[in-house]
């Protein structure tokens, strides 16, 4: 499948995908990287690897820059933006979330918001979920769920840290299985 990844950061889920596409572990082709933030270091990085890097804050441009690269599968990697795809795209969005949903999820759990909540909550296990993004926030069908153990000593920084190392392992993982089982066999 041709993939745009849409993000809004620093590009370390686009480093991640790279280079497991670049040793084969990882299915699919990124089309294009697009930013909301014109001045992202993902672009750069998305430029260094060869991918088309584009700006575009509008939703409209954005989804014709999709439309024009013949994207099949649309990857949220830390695209702080609420997004609405094309119609004929509307169940083909994969987003990653930085717990086990159903915890510490919906609007306005993000990143160390996130993180910070688990941590106050005194939690003994946290994760990630790989989930289809539909209109309402952290709803979409569940593809992967990868857990983390944490103790008691952990910083809000400490589980940042250990989430993002199995989002490395698990967004893949979905990834390969959205291509192996195809779209329609999550959305039951």
């Amino acid at each position: 499948m041709k993939m745009a990844v849409l993000l809004s950061g620093s590009g370390r889920t686009l480093d991640n995908f790279h280079e497991r596409i670049t040793a084969g572990t990882m299915q699919g082709s990124i089309a294009l990287v697009i930013s909301n933030v014109k001045d992202a270091l993902g672009l750069q990085k998305a430029r260094n690897y060869g991918y088309p890097a584009f700006h575009a804050a509008d939703n409209a441009v954005i989804n014709q820059l999709i439309i024009d690269h013949g994207v099949e599968l649309i990857l949220l990697a830390g695209f702080l933006k609420l997004y609405t795809p094309p119609d004929h795209l509307k169940r083909n969005v994969l987003n990653i979330h930085p717990s086990l949903i159903p915890s510490f999820c919906g609007a306005g759990f993000y990143g160390m918001k996130v993180h910070r909540a688990v941590h106050q909550r005194g939690v003994k296990v946290s994760g990630c979920t790989v989930h289809f993004a539909n209109e309402v926030y952290d709803e979409g069908p569940i593809v992967v769920q990868q857990c983390v153990q944490l103790v008691e000593t952990d910083t809000p920084d400490d589980i940042a840290h250990k989430v993002f190392d199995v989002e490395c392992e698990a967004y893949p993982a979905a990834i390969n299985l959205v291509h192996e089982k195809g779209i329609d066999a999550f959305w039951r």
